[in-house]
């Protein structure tokens, strides 16, 4: 009896060795974002506001600026909120005709598993057209997929960019 207990014992450990010690990492294996885009003809300004995974835009900040992150805590945040703006200021550009449009990063806010961000544009008189360039995780992910809604005078239009598509361009 000895014998078969030392024998599953030592097969348990043979097992359990190979294992990792710590846990595996609860991953998600859709790679998404979602964004919309709203043109408020009272300000004349597009607002802005991009859903992106917690996990992903942490990852995503670690691996562009080496730096360890935490977009959960409370202590963190003004820290986290300047990683977040170099970021989404690198990821985010929009256009009208030929010309760039100036971006106001507003902060971000976490819900539940996800970091909404908030961007408005400068001010932007008879907007005709958008031209947007999202590479959100991007340098993260090869089977990132962005899916923007555009609202303007109560019309909209959705959209989807799949990796390494990157531009869209909407007339109104």
């Amino acid at each position: 009896m000895t014998i078969i207990l030392n024998q599953t014992l030592l097969i348990c450990y043979l097992i359990l060795g190979f294992l990792p010690l710590k846990p595996l990492e609860k991953k998600h294996p859709l790679h998404l974002s979602s964004m919309e885009l709203n043109y408020t003809t009272k300000g004349a300004t597009v607002e802005i506001s991009c859903r992106l995974f917690t996990d992903d835009l942490e990852s995503a900040l670690n691996k562009v600026f080496k730096v360890h992150t935490d977009l959960s805590s409370v202590a963190k945040h003004v820290e986290m909120d300047g990683l977040v703006k170099k970021y989404a200021t690198q990821h985010l550009q929009l256009k009208t005709g030929s010309k760039l449009i100036g971006l106001n990063y507003l902060g971000f806010e976490k819900d539940n598993e996800a970091i909404v961000l908030y961007i408005e544009s400068v001010p932007v008189k008879g907007l005709k057209d958008l031209e947007i360039l999202n590479t959100f995780m991007y340098d993260l992910f090869d089977d990132q997929s962005n899916i923007m809604h555009i609202t303007y005078n109560g019309n909209r239009k959705s959209t989807k960019l799949d990796y390494p598509d990157k531009l869209y361009k909407a007339v109104f």
